[in-house]
């Protein structure tokens, strides 16, 4: 009997490819494990791609409520951006399908997980750190990284064998899309002077295609968690799948950024991601109204970190798990609703309101009702600038 080995299969191109080599290199019998976190509505034709490529059963397993709960979710409270920009669609899914993976494998008894990632790339720190976390005596196979061909070589060998893929030398982009977002990198997009062409999106409309009338919505949340759109409660798979196609018919959540990637080079990197970016958006704004500055400065840093932990593979390590216990502190009263403006690409927080609001109408206004006594000011400035004084007058006399 052959040994087994568990390969995240996409069915795109690596991983149909693969499936055929690692029986050739190899020797062993391939099982297909194809996780949907939101990127297909169909799986039967992958299913049947994996078969009739070779390999010995096909499994697809259906983790998009895991995915957002267990995973997107813990990244929203953080208000996880990667360099500012980036809402870690793919990133944040790594982890998840290392972690089925595992589960399988150890069913079917496997000795080793592939995966279809390249020697460039950031996924494959994240499968195999994660993987290693989780099962430290399991193997680990990179086809993509071992062969050494080319993405015209593979597409070639792909051609050789009769395994039929959705690339072509003429169009080349890679994708990879989830719940969160949907990235798209190679072709065209490789030169960061291009502006990617409309062909290279599928989750938004262009600027120029949007509505010329902004549409408002309204967004609750409850403890950090959005549970309500529009005023109809919603679970949060279907509020985000709701959420892409309303904002992404206004061309919000088009992102085109030069990252850095772990591996140490930079990558031109195309990403929609259209829910992601108006949910952090509003979340972001319900904060602001009920976190006290010191909160939400340590947060900021917070938040860099974590979606730091995350780009780099490292959601299953002791300091990811502490960052996450202070935000879910933080979010004991991120309670509320979030008004958002959606108009030609921008996603704006218009209103919002909570019951914990920290702020007070009768200190904010200038108005008649005005409670904030201006005559504590002077005492103020002169305890706050004291240190400031005492260094000039000590220190610095003459200088400017």
């Amino acid at each position: 009997m052959n040994e087994k080995l568990v390969l995240a299969y996409s069915g795109g191109l690596d991983t149909s490819a693969a499936i055929k080599w690692i029986k050739e290199k190899y020797g062993t019998d391939v099982i297909t494990v194809t996780i949907d976190v939101g990127n297909e509505k169909d799986f039967t034709l992958v299913k049947e791609k994996a078969i009739n490529a070779g390999a010995l059963k096909a499994i697809v397993i259906d983790a998009k409520d895991s995915y957002v709960n267990e995973f997107i979710f813990p990244a929203l409270k953080a208000n996880a951006f990667y360099e500012g920009e980036y809402p870690l669609a793919t990133a944040l899914s790594r982890p998840l399908m290392a972690r089925l993976m595992v589960e399988v494998a150890r069913q079917e008894g496997a000795t080793a997980i592939a995966h279809g990632c390249t020697g460039k790339g950031n996924d494959q720190v994240r499968f195999e750190v994660s993987i290693a976390a989780l099962a430290p005596e399991m193997k680990t196979v990179a086809p993509a990284r071992e062969w050494g061909m080319t993405r015209e070589e593979t597409i070639a060998y792909a051609k050789k064998h009769g395994i039929p893929v959705p690339v072509t030398v003429k169009s080349p982009y890679s994708v990879d899309a989830a719940v969160w977002g949907r990235s798209i990198e190679c072709g065209i997009l490789e030169n960061p002077w291009n502006e990617p062409p409309e062909d290279a999106y599928e989750m938004t409309v262009s600027v120029e295609q949007a509505p010329e009338k902004p549409e408002y919505i309204e967004i609750d949340f409850e403890e950090g968690i959005p549970v309500a759109l529009n005023g109809t409660a919603m679970g949060g798979l279907a509020l985000i799948q709701k959420l892409n196609e309303i904002a992404g018919g206004h061309g919000v959540g088009r992102i085109d950024m030069v990252e850095n990637r772990l591996v140490g080079i930079k990558s031109r990197e195309i990403y929609e991601a259209p829910a992601a970016v108006t949910l952090l958006k509003a979340h972001h704004g319900l904060e602001a109204l009920v976190l006290s500055k010191p909160q939400m400065n340590f947060k900021s840093r917070v938040s860099q970190e974590y979606a730091d932990l995350i780009y780099n593979g490292l959601w299953f390590s002791s300091h990811r798990e502490d960052l996450a216990a202070y935000v879910d502190s933080t979010q004991r009263y991120v309670t509320g609703t979030v008004r958002v403006k959606l108009h030609k690409g921008n996603a704006t927080v218009v209103g919002r309101k909570s019951p914990f609001s920290l702020y007070q109408l009768s200190l904010a206004t200038y108005d008649k009702g005005d409670l904030f006594d201006q005559n504590a000011a002077p005492g103020f400035i002169h305890i706050w600038g004291l240190p400031l004084k005492t260094q000039a007058n000590s220190q610095k006399k003459g200088n400017c």
